[in-house]
């Protein structure tokens, strides 16, 4: 099915922004940097959560942990991806027990994906607090989650997609609305 690109969302200095302001809101709202880890979700999440802690040092000079959480295993959709689901390792190098853990993702749409994460994350411990921080908020939830920090809420229809591109994958920075034919 081809995809029509509709529109572009949000260009790479607004993204950049958008993650600086998500920085501060997030620390803000955490009290500080004491206790708190990122954790990117497999793929894109992951970049996000990196570039946010980066963010982070520039307004306390503390180096926030990073780590990088698979949930393949725990989706609810698995016989439908492929065949052979392909696992990509998780990489947490530090304890989630009494943190204040917030998952970071590019888009939250129906919620499947953050209640495969909560259940990755708690298969390696019990955080004090988990939140959720993305980049677009779109729409159309199947589970009763909702984003602490979001970085742009956008309406789309059921057939619009959103693709986050950035450049540590796709090569650019950018977030286009893009639209299945047919």
């Amino acid at each position: 099915m081809p995809l029509i690109e509709k529109a572009q969302l949000m260009s790479a200095p607004e993204i950049d922004r958008t993650l600086h302001r998500l920085a501060h809101e997030i620390v803000e709202k955490s009290g500080g940097t004491k206790h708190l880890a990122l954790i990117g979700i497999r793929r894109r999440g992951v970049p996000l959560a990196q570039r946010i802690a980066q963010a982070m040092r520039g307004i306390d000079g503390v180096e926030v942990p990073v780590g990088t959480l698979d949930i393949t295993l725990y989706r609810d959709d698995l016989s439908k991806v492929a065949p052979q689901a392909v696992l990509h390792s998780s990489d947490i190098p530090f304890s989630v027990d009494d943190k204040d853990v917030v998952l970071v993702d590019d888009v939250l749409y129906t919620g499947r994906t953050v209640r495969a994460a909560m259940n990755g994350l708690f298969d390696l411990g019990r955080p004090r607090r988990i939140r959720l921080c993305v980049l677009i908020d779109r729409g159309h939830r199947e589970m009763p989650i909702e984003a602490s920090f979001v970085g742009r809420a956008v309406q789309t229809s059921d057939t619009e997609i959103i693709e986050v591109r950035l450049r540590e994958i796709d090569k650019e920075d950018r977030v286009v609305l893009v639209d299945r034919t047919g």
